[in-house]
């Protein structure tokens, strides 16, 4: 094999938020690249297609496990069943969030009436659980070599709403989300210094994400992003694969930001 082409063949990756829209993608890229799975989410039907989905093949493994991260004493039962009954991983892809909706209690709101116990939610999935799988799971990748996390951040991790693209929307940009993924960023330079030599840590501060939002706000988004439009999980995929391989072998500790260029303006 190239050292410069994708190979995950025989290596075991874990995807927690695997039934989310990104994570359903790079489940099927891995799979086609040769990767065993272990594919975690709390969404069981989104699981169940994701499974339909992903090619056949006899020397692939997949594991589906039905986890909702926000709980904590169930996100730690399926932590250390996965550290016990596996030896080792190559790989973790931290892309589940919580992102809410407009319907979910102070949440899409104005900032005074945001609420303490939705932004505790928040922190409990984005961040929180995040620490915690890569606490309990560390001691499988260490045991590989050249074993990498990347951690699915967000633009907002470092830069403010532009509210105006927002107004005239059901959409919005909560504080606790800003500031879960702006921690993520800063547990990612932690765990790289902390974890290193044997695992890299390194994060992608993704753009928005086309996922049928209003057409006066893709207009507005796009207007403020060099390539004139919004991510689509295609563009986030590569960028995980790479961060994820061997190509990244002398990269750890960096935030890549896959944004159109918009962090440039």
């Amino acid at each position: 094999m190239n050292q410069y082409e994708f190979d995950f063949k025989d290596k075991h990756v874990l995807i927690n938020g695997a039934a989310g829209h990104l994570g359903q993608k790079l489940a099927q890229s891995l799979v086609a690249l040769g990767a065993n799975l272990i594919l975690l989410d709390k969404n069981e039907a989104g699981l169940s297609v994701l499974k339909n989905s992903l090619p056949k093949s006899k020397f692939n493994t997949a594991e589906f496990i039905v986890c909702d991260l926000e709980i904590d004493h169930e996100r730690k039962k399926y932590f250390s069943e996965i550290r016990n009954k596996y030896s080792k991983l190559h790989g973790i892809v931290n892309c589940s969030a919580f992102v809410g909706d407009a319907e979910l209690t102070g949440w899409k709101v104005d900032f005074e009436e945001q609420s303490i116990q939705t932004w505790r939610r928040v922190i409990e999935v984005n961040l929180t659980s995040i620490f915690e799988i890569c606490q309990i799971l560390a001691p499988l990748l260490k045991v590989t070599t050249n074993s990498s996390i990347v951690n699915v951040s967000s633009i907002y991790s470092e830069k403010g709403p532009k509210w105006e693209i927002y107004e005239g929307t059901n959409l919005g940009n909560p504080a606790a989300y800003s500031v879960s993924k702006g921690g993520l960023n800063q547990l990612t330079r932690w765990l790289a210094t902390t974890l290193a030599p044997k695992v890299r840590v390194n994060a992608v501060a993704a753009g928005g994400v086309q996922r049928n939002q209003p057409t006066i706000f893709l207009e507005r988004y796009s207007a403020g992003v060099p390539l004139s439009r919004m991510a689509s999980e295609k563009d986030l995929v590569g960028p995980i694969l790479f961060l994820l391989s061997d190509m990244s072998s002398y990269i750890t500790g960096e935030v890549l930001h896959v944004d159109g260029g918009r962090g440039i303006w």
